[in-house]
């Protein structure tokens, strides 16, 4: 790296001999600060400075450019992302790291990485990217995986070691709507009734109900419930990937919402009350002090993993049709939207984001129920008071 010193408006200006990424000359002019007049000696020496320090940087970049992309992805992932985010969501990244991306790129440099090699990563995954050789991965994994990919290269990109980010042209599959799974009523009666002497009916029971989140429901602690204004309030969540992970935060700000206690809800959670107050007595010095509502008779909560599990478990055992434990969650909503209830309502209950969020999952549901709307409001009028018009 050379460099030299000029003149301009009266202020010295060092001038470095620098080239890009592809290797053209690129002059860089650096303002010192210093005026021309007395301060000669102060510039070549803050020039000399510069260009040691272009020196090191340069070292550096040529040494990335051989670095390989695979360890490029353990560095962001274990040096910085583990740094950034919580435990949880670096789980989610280092398991599709490890899986999926880094054994896919063993050999490509950073040098060598292009748009073509990704968008053909990206489209092998989608054909054919399930670790159990079934089929491809869905849109939703996939864009995980774009997001890895990214940020990754992002930091490469901030490091110089990059001239642009490859990510930036990927065509991505086109997220596909899912038939949303989910119990009428009718079968949310059939659910509770078959599950009524299980120690995971409360669980269920309050699921069906309020349509929690299996994060939300675990979350619930006994400062959470307003006995005397008959309210309980979302506010916490208890998450797992490898490991269980207590959040004193919902998903997002209108996750965090205030609903009221239904009488036979309200009723329950006393009863929950007053066994755990008994289990306490029983188990004595061996009981786990815990302030979540749902869990153990000795007081150890429940594990997020062991709710879907044994949901399942209970649903074969019964003869009743599958669905996720989560899919409470949309039977929740599927029973609000045919009382009636808006949207809007939905949304509020069910602590979505946006009402577009809301409008994507159920607004075919919703249609359904216009469409009865539509046909009560014809079967009330007779053809023949029609104007002549418009028969």
């Amino acid at each position: 790296m050379t460099g030299s010193l000029q003149i301009k408006n009266g202020k010295f200006y060092m001038v470095l001999n620098a080239t890009d990424i592809n290797g053209k000359r690129k002059p860089k002019w650096i303002a010192t600060g210093y005026t021309a007049k007395g301060n000669k000696k102060r510039a070549e020496q803050m020039l000399r400075e510069t260009l040691r320090e272009w020196e090191q940087q340069e070292k550096a970049r040529s040494h990335g450019s051989s670095t390989m992309f695979s360890d490029w992805v353990k560095h962001w992932l274990y040096d910085v992302a583990s740094k950034r985010v919580d435990t949880v969501t670096f789980e989610g990244y280092e398991n599709t790291a490890l899986t999926h991306v880094i054994p896919y790129f063993q050999g490509v440099s950073l040098k060598e990485l292009d748009v073509i090699k990704l968008q053909s990563f990206i489209d092998q995954k989608a054909e054919n990217g399930r670790k159990d050789g079934t089929g491809g991965l869905s849109p939703a994994s996939i864009r995980h995986i774009r997001n890895i990919l990214s940020q990754s290269l992002k930091l490469a990109l901030r490091d110089e070691l990059i001239s642009h980010n490859p990510c930036d042209g990927l065509v991505l599959p086109k997220k596909q709507r899912s038939e949303l799974s989910y119990y009428n009523e009718e079968q949310v009666i059939q659910l509770l009734t078959a599950v009524r002497d299980e120690p995971l009916y409360p669980v269920i029971y309050f699921t069906s109900m309020y349509g929690l989140r299996r994060s939300e429901l675990l979350g619930l602690q006994w400062d959470s419930v307003d006995f005397q204004a008959k309210t309980f309030t979302v506010r916490r969540t208890v998450v797992q990937n490898k490991t269980v992970t207590e959040k004193d935060k919902t998903k997002n700000a209108p996750s965090r919402r205030t609903l009221p206690l239904m009488p036979p809800v309200f009723s329950m959670l006393q009863c929950i009350r007053d066994q755990e107050q008994e289990n306490r007595r029983l188990f004595g010095k061996g009981y786990h002090e815990s302030p979540y509502i749902f869990k153990w008779t000795d007081g150890r909560p429940y594990i997020p993993h062991f709710i879907s599990e044994k949901f399942s478990k209970l649903l074969a055992q019964n003869g009743l049709p599958h669905i996720r434990f989560h899919d409470l969650r949309h039977s929740c909503a599927s029973m609000l939207i045919a009382q009636g209830f808006s949207l809007k309502d939905v949304q509020d209950w069910l602590g979505h984001a946006n009402i577009s969020m809301t409008a994507d999952i159920y607004g075919h549901l919703d249609m359904t129920r216009k469409q009865k709307m539509a046909e009560s409001m014809a079967g009330r009028f007779d053809e023949r008071e029609m104007p002549e018009t418009a028969r």
